[in-house]
């Protein structure tokens, strides 16, 4: 990192063009980890129908299961579909189609750098390609790019954000204090990135967003998440209109996803029936209307 550092604090101070050019590619290129599966993960891949299509000129790759109403899985950065799918067989047992990808960037995708809203897009590609989504599972930066595609008019029932972060782009700050960026340099940055992205940084802020939403949501957040404070998500189920906060301790950032507890609360709320309106027939929607008002404003709400 010493190393680093002084090869940036040197490149700033004759391009600072440069300097942020080679910081964005830093920034904005996820690390990409093997890891052996468990025997259960690798059977259950076996199993999938695997397609491939193209976003934005990239190849993404995923995987679907079943035949029933969809549930779309997101996986977090420098992370793979495979990190997720241990909530298939429970969704698959429940009657559900569960669809995982790998974004762009990530796994068996194709590589070089990703993004927030290049996962967004890639996730409507998808949902485009397999059909209406019931629910989205998601996990940290998957989920803030979950939200950023809801927020695009994505159709979804139900959403599930897994140690989601708040305010993403506030991560900059952590990353050019690591590499000695100058604030030049930063500002730089931030201005090639959202040129190229086509969108502002400040539009990936969570909470801000979330006043608007109606999709039910539940959010999960460990305490003790070593990678995304437990806060982050506190404020976005506070901002969220109806969403509920499960808080857990001692699992992590990742444990969050893994654990057989939230696992159990996670399908449960992603399953759930949407509630039906309290008539059965037209004679009784208008013996509503006129003389239970008060039903009547519920349903609504």
């Amino acid at each position: 990192m010493k190393g680093i550092r002084s090869g940036f604090r040197a490149l700033q101070s004759v391009s600072p063009a440069a300097a942020a050019w080679l910081a964005e590619r830093l920034f904005f290129t996820p690390p990409r980890q093997r890891s052996e599966l468990p025997a259960a993960i690798e059977a259950l891949l076996a199993r999938a129908r695997r397609f491939e299509l193209r976003v934005e000129r990239r190849r993404v790759v995923g995987w679907r299961w079943g035949e029933g109403p969809a549930v779309y899985l997101v996986h977090g950065w420098g992370s793979r579909a495979n990190r997720l799918l241990g909530l298939a067989p429970p969704l698959l047992d429940a009657g559900y189609s569960v669809v995982a990808f790998d974004a762009p960037g990530h796994g068996a995708s194709g590589r070089g750098m990703s993004s927030i809203p290049e996962f967004a897009r890639t996730l409507e590609a998808v949902v485009a390609e397999q059909g209406a989504a019931h629910a989205v599972i998601a996990h940290s930066l998957g989920a803030a790019a979950t939200a950023l595609a809801v927020a695009w008019g994505l159709a979804v029932r139900r959403l599930v954000f897994l140690a989601p972060p708040a305010d993403p782009a506030s991560w900059v700050h952590a990353f050019a204090q690591r590499l000695g960026l100058r604030n030049d340099v930063v500002a730089r940055l931030r201005a090639r990135s959202e040129a190229r992205l086509r969108m502002r940084w400040a539009d990936l802020n969570i909470p801000r967003a979330a006043q608007g939403m109606a999709v039910p949501l539940l959010v999960a957040h460990d305490e003790n998440d070593e990678k995304v404070a437990w806060r982050d998500g506190a404020e976005i189920a506070a901002a969220w209109p109806g969403a509920r906060l499960i808080t857990t301790t001692g699992l992590g950032h990742g444990g969050v996803v893994r654990a057989p507890a939230v696992a159990r609360d996670v399908v449960a709320f992603a399953t759930a029936p949407e509630p039906g309106p309290p008539w059965h027939d037209e004679s009784e929607r208008l013996e509503c209307e006129l003389f239970y008002r008060e039903l009547r404003w519920a349903h609504a709400v």
